[in-house]
């Protein structure tokens, strides 16, 4: 699906957790990059961790190798750790991986869907509508996260989701730059809407293939908002 602003969401649904204090700053840790609230190539110091989440050293220590076996922070020889900076190219190859896990769980749940599910992704597609016909990009964005994660879990496919939950954290800057790009959810909307209506079909194929169609759009629009940045930068600095 298109990505996501929301920051509250788990970015790995199906990960195992430390427990206790380990878990609750490798949380806040995941929410502060999630939210802008830690950038790119930051510095993540233990010391200074320890005081903003009231934690030991070593709960600090645990919840930063976790996140570095998501992809959110990598660790620098002789430097500690930093939140990990995604590369356009890197963004593109995400959302390579994407189109075929995405293409599966659609698949899977256009196989398995209820009566009842239907009516509920028929449900959110309204709601995307409402949201595109009022300019609320937030909304919308919250309604393409909850379509996302309600067709991963009528697919039941488990192993996707979590793959798919770490690859859209690794992501997210570029998530948020496409997610404000001006006109794209009016662009991606009748995507969104195409993955519904072949899932409510029962057509597996037409769902799979919905999805690869909206992804490649997604990489469309990501390398287009690059280049419009880039050359917004040398106008600036000529």
């Amino acid at each position: 699906m298109e990505p996501t602003v929301d920051a509250n969401a788990n970015a790995s649904e199906n990960a195992v957790r430390p427990a206790g204090a380990a878990g609750f700053v490798l949380d806040g840790i995941r929410e502060a990059i999630l939210s802008g609230e830690f950038v790119p190539n930051q510095r993540l110091v233990e010391a200074d961790l320890s005081e903003q989440f009231v934690a030991s050293r070593a709960a600090v220590r645990t919840a930063l190798l976790q996140l570095a076996h998501e992809g959110l922070v990598e660790r620098v020889q002789n430097r500690g750790a930093r939140v990990r900076a995604v590369s356009l190219a890197e963004a593109i190859e995400i959302c390579e991986v994407r189109m075929v896990l995405e293409g599966l769980c659609a698949a899977k749940a256009a196989e398995r869907i209820t009566a009842a599910e239907g009516v509920e992704l028929d449900g959110i597609g309204a709601a995307m509508c409402a949201a595109v016909s009022a300019g609320d990009v937030l909304g919308y964005s919250r309604l393409n996260e909850r379509l996302h994660r309600r067709v991963r879990e009528i697919g039941a496919q488990r192993t996707a989701a979590t793959v798919l939950e770490r690859l859209r954290a690794q992501s997210v800057r570029h998530q948020f730059r496409l997610a404000m790009q001006p006109g794209r959810p009016t662009e991606s909307l009748p995507e969104h809407l195409a993955i519904i209506a072949a899932i409510r079909a029962n057509d597996p194929r037409a769902a799979e293939l919905a999805v690869h169609a909206h992804l490649r759009s997604v990489i469309h629009a990501l390398a287009g908002a690059e280049e419009h940045t880039g050359a917004a930068n040398g106008r600036d600095s000529s």
